[in-house]
């Protein structure tokens, strides 16, 4: 393959990028118990810009003082000092060439870890499939949440513009993503066994999209035009990894051309294979139904493209960037690795694991 595959710039709304590679986020849960981000992450995030990487998406910073929270030692953008503990990694970061993104997340009802909150909150009153995580602190089934409420909801739409202003406005960050994906509360909408409400929150595929929309607006007026805002999709959640939408591709038809239509300057598709049909019967990924749906759109894929082949086929598929999780986790300087042709690294689980729990020479510089 050519370089010129992964190795051409591009410019989001004003996101200038060196090149096609972007880091995808990871759960790393190796904030302090305040939610503030440490010299332990910051040097982890350096890696990967030092290695290389165009982009850098930050892993879910919870929104809120209330239930945003999923996990302890989540990272969070609800108040100052957290916004503030966070202008060293984006310095970091910047000052090696990449661009970085803070993530926006709502945990939900899949919530293990509030320290705020004991109790859960989801569209509707349904116990969510699965058991927690033990890999991040959890133990047993998911609580059943209680209905969000109309003020709880509204709660939730500011916490995500007033963390995003913060991320800009203090911490510095150069984009916002918007958690849209794995089952989290925005997706807790998105899904028909979630959201059985009757009211506008609830419905068919379009006006379940709209507490997704609501956040973008109120993210978009609160930070403005200038900046860059995207949402991150997907069908599978992290409590149900084989979900998929039961419209197939008008279900992404209609998801897809709302963030067109809202105005998203990219959309963050993540798949387990994000190479593979994104339905049985079809032939085109989610990527590629990404692109097709929303062709003014920049489309980041995520979903096992540490393969480099698999990598650049995505990218003819229709993607803009791929982005990486497992992949660089094993191999932080992996654009360095691909523009020299040398040998990418394969995959050790035991660095799956959060910061706290990898070994120093692993985050050594």
């Amino acid at each position: 393959m050519s370089n010129d595959t992964f190795f051409t710039a591009i410019d989001i709304n004003g996101l200038a990028l060196r090149n096609r590679f972007a880091v995808a986020p990871m759960t790393r849960v190796s904030a302090t118990a305040d939610g503030v981000a440490t010299e332990r992450m910051r040097r982890y995030y350096d890696r990967f810009a030092r290695g290389g990487f165009g982009l850098v998406i930050t892993e879910g910073l919870y929104t809120d003082r209330a239930h945003a929270q999923g996990y302890l030692h989540q990272p969070g953008l609800a108040d100052e000092e957290q916004a503030l503990s966070w202008a060293p990694v984006v310095e970091t970061v910047r000052r090696h060439g990449a661009r970085i993104v803070a993530q926006l997340m709502h945990a939900g009802a899949l919530s293990q870890g509030n320290r705020f909150r004991p109790t859960t909150v989801g569209p509707s009153a349904i116990r969510p499939k699965g058991e927690q995580m033990a890999f991040y602190r959890g133990e047993g089934r998911y609580p059943t949440p209680s209905e969000i409420t109309e003020e709880q909801i509204a709660d939730a739409i500011e916490g995500f513009a007033a963390s995003a202003a913060r991320a800009v406005e203090i911490s510095g960050f150069d984009a916002i993503e918007i958690h849209g994906a794995n089952g989290y509360l925005l997706d807790q909408f998105l899904t028909d066994h979630t959201n059985r409400r009757a009211d506008r929150w609830g419905g068919d595929t379009r006006r379940r999209m709209e507490l997704t929309l609501a956040v973008f607006g109120a993210v978009r007026e609160r930070v403005g035009a200038a900046v860059a805002v995207g949402v991150r999709i997907s069908q599978g959640k992290v409590n149900d990894f084989a979900h998929k939408w039961a419209g197939g591709e008008a279900d992404a038809e209609t998801i897809f051309g709302a963030l067109k239509d809202a105005g998203a300057d990219y959309i963050h598709v993540t798949e387990h294979e994000a190479w593979r049909p994104a339905f049985e019967g079809g032939d085109a990924s989610l990527a590629a139904l990404a692109r097709r749906y929303a062709p003014n759109v920049a489309i980041i894929a995520n979903g096992g493209l540490h393969d480099l082949a698999r990598a650049a086929d995505v990218i003819a598929q229709g993607a803009d960037l791929v982005s990486l999780g497992k992949g660089a986790l094993a191999n932080p300087d992996l654009p360095v690795r691909a523009r020299e042709g040398r040998a990418v690294e394969a995959f050790d689980p035991a660095i799956l694991g959060p910061v706290a729990d990898v070994k120093d020479r692993e985050l050594a510089a």
